[in-house]
């Protein structure tokens, strides 16, 4: 016949400990920035347009970031996992191609701190 052994409270406090060393040492997922890139091209009423439907802000907001660009070469439109940073890249790009602008963004890992 076999026994089987029944765990004792202790024996499931010492595996709880050690799920929480395992939890401890998990590492955040990398964080990207989508930056976009100031042209001489694109109308600013187009980029304002595209980060309020693309990156789902204010007009306020998107004047702001829009404007960010212009006097400054370039500026963070958010800060996402790198599958989302991709697809908002990628979807700002397809707008501009499709109303025939250059507007650019572009991906950069953010600095852990």
């Amino acid at each position: 016949m076999s026994e089987t052994k029944r765990k004792s409270y202790t024996d499931f406090n010492v595996e709880l400990l050690e799920k929480e060393k395992q939890k401890k040492k998990l590492k955040k997922p990398d964080r990207y920035k989508v930056i976009l890139i100031n042209d001489d091209y694109t109308p600013q009423e187009f980029v304002v347009y595209v980060l309020a439907m693309v990156f789902r802000r204010s007009m306020e907001e998107s004047r702001q970031i829009m404007w960010k660009a212009h006097t400054e070469g370039s500026a963070v439109c958010g800060v996402y996992s790198l599958d989302i940073a991709r697809t908002k890249v990628e979807e700002v790009h397809k707008l501009a191609d499709d109303a025939g602008h250059p507007l650019q963004c572009q991906l950069a890992k953010e600095e852990e701190e």
